[in-house]
């Protein structure tokens, strides 16, 4: 049976964490398989000693949309403990917030996906325990797209934002503890870092493999099934297509008034789109982009996780869509994640050149050919940190 980090941390001594004051960086997805959340089996275990609680972007219970909306602090009901939002004035904790802790555990539910801002926010928090003197312990989680596929461009570090803060490809294919590992050590963060690995896990697994119950980590990630699509589909973010926010099915429905679907499908007809089949409908959002219009589209099923292409295909989707509707598309104007001047497209492709090349009408098979001398490099170097086998 999997155990994660969380259980292991538990079922342990803890004989190291004895005495010290503890935060706890997490939302309301970072539950046990019984559901019962991270902070309340701490303390129960830990009692005054943990001390105080942090929240990522979306609040602790994921209760806010969209990207730009903050959170307050406060004072958690449950535990009576502060409450600490990095993402809300600033994104960054403070040497006052570290004042109250000797040790960060961080515990969060990942997607796997470069531009999923939770690893930066985690990023953020091991620069300042470097800063501050602390200790983080991470507590690691599956990743719900798995451990073995890795896909996409590297981010070219002229394009880092809060979406892309260090080069990393779309789909990485590690744990969070395997990111905390290897963004401390490769980029020198500092931070005296442990993780508490995972028992009963391994690369091939995707989330339903595993037997753990899904909480959703953000608003807009209901299910593990919009987890598998959400490495290609979350580009619509930066254009005037709906990503099907609004809708029951955010991520895994994508469109417009203006699409036509046999149009779209005959465009795409050429493409090697393994795993996925684009079934056409029409949805109507009730929040987001063409609030209350229909928008003719598609919903992405995966047929074949292992194979599928998320990045590929929605690419791929993009680029017909920009070939055939060049009156009615539109990007995305910013502000973005705290980005007031480049485009939100560029920061989330992680690379202005990419979105050039689509413009332009190369080819994916080429586009994804001058991608794989960044990607060899990166798999070499993510072998030193992976913790778990395939």
């Amino acid at each position: 049976m999997l155990t994660i980090g969380l259980d292991n941390l538990l079922a342990g001594s803890c004989a190291d964490l004895k005495g010290k004051r503890l935060g706890l960086l997490s939302n309301q997805a970072s539950t046990d398989r019984n559901l019962v959340h991270a902070r309340v089996l701490l303390q129960q275990r830990f009692g005054p000693h943990l001390t105080c609680l942090f929240s990522p972007q979306h609040g602790f219970f994921c209760e806010k949309q969209d990207n730009m909306i903050e959170s307050g602090h406060e004072i958690d009901r449950v535990t009576g403990l502060p409450l600490f939002s990095l993402y809300g004035e600033s994104r960054r904790p403070s040497k006052a917030m570290f004042d109250h802790l000797d040790v960060l555990l961080i515990d969060l539910v990942d997607v796997g996906t470069r531009v999923y801002t939770f690893l930066y926010t985690m990023a953020y928090c091991l620069k300042a325990a470097a800063e501050f003197g602390k200790r983080v312990v991470v507590l690691d989680r599956p990743n719900p797209v798995g451990g073995v596929a890795v896909e996409g461009n590297i981010l070219d570090p002229e394009w880092t934002s809060f979406v892309g803060l260090y080069p990393l490809p779309m789909r990485h294919g590690l744990t969070f503890g395997e990111l905390a590992l290897y963004l401390n050590q490769e980029f020198h963060l500092g931070a005296d870092l442990q993780v508490v690995p995972m028992r009963g896990w391994n690369r091939s697994m995707l989330s339903r493999d595993t037997g753990f119950p899904w909480v959703f980590p953000s608003p807009n990630m209901p299910t593990p099934e919009t987890a598998l699509v959400y490495p290609g589909q979350v580009i619509w973010e930066g254009t005037n297509i709906s990503e099907g926010r609004g809708t029951t099915l955010p991520f895994e429905l994508v469109g417009a008034p203006f699409w036509e679907h046999d149009q779209i499908l005959q465009a795409l007809a050429q493409t090697d789109l393994p795993g996925c089949f684009l079934r056409p409908l029409v949805f109507e959002p009730t929040s987001g982009k063409w609030t209350g219009q229909a928008c003719v589209g598609f919903q992405l099923h995966v047929t074949d996780a292992q194979t599928f292409l998320p990045y590929r295909t929605s690419l791929a989707l993009l680029q017909a869509v920009l070939q055939l509707y060049p009156e009615d598309f539109r990007y995305k104007e910013p502000p973005y994640e705290y980005e007031y001047e480049r485009l939100p497209m560029d920061l989330i492709l992680g690379d202005q050149k990419v979105r050039k090349a689509l413009e332009a009408g190369q080819s994916l098979k080429e586009l994804e050919a001058g991608w794989q001398e960044g990607l060899q490099e990166f798999k070499d170097v993510r072998m030193k940190y992976l913790l778990y086998p395939e």
